[in-house]
């Protein structure tokens, strides 16, 4: 599983049956600074996944990929590589807090 800040969501009209009534996300996967632990940094790519917990722009979100995803509540029949499947309250590393909801 990985962490992600929600950026925004995609609207397509025209898709596979399985994805009507599925909200899209475009995430951008958020790592622990190596270099400052108590930061997030930017991953280097952006991901799409289908929103499973009602996860909104600005969101730190879980995400899973790859057949896991597929493993989310409702999502079994679903074409579907990456999943939201959990809203973030909080981040601890090293014993300390580098992020809390609503910060």
């Amino acid at each position: 599983m990985f962490l992600a800040k929600v950026i925004g969501q995609v609207v397509a009209t025209k898709k596979d049956p399985a994805l009507s009534g599925k909200k899209l996300l475009i995430m951008s996967p958020q790592l622990v600074d190596e270099s400052d632990p108590a930061k997030f940094r930017n991953g280097t790519n952006t991901v799409i996944a289908i929103d499973n917990v009602g996860a909104g722009e600005g969101d730190l979100v879980m995400f899973c990929q790859g057949s896991s995803a597929r493993q989310a509540e409702g999502l079994r029949p679903v074409p579907v590589d990456a999943a939201v499947v959990a809203i973030i309250d909080s981040v601890d590393v090293l014993g300390d807090k580098i992020y809390k909801i609503n910060q």
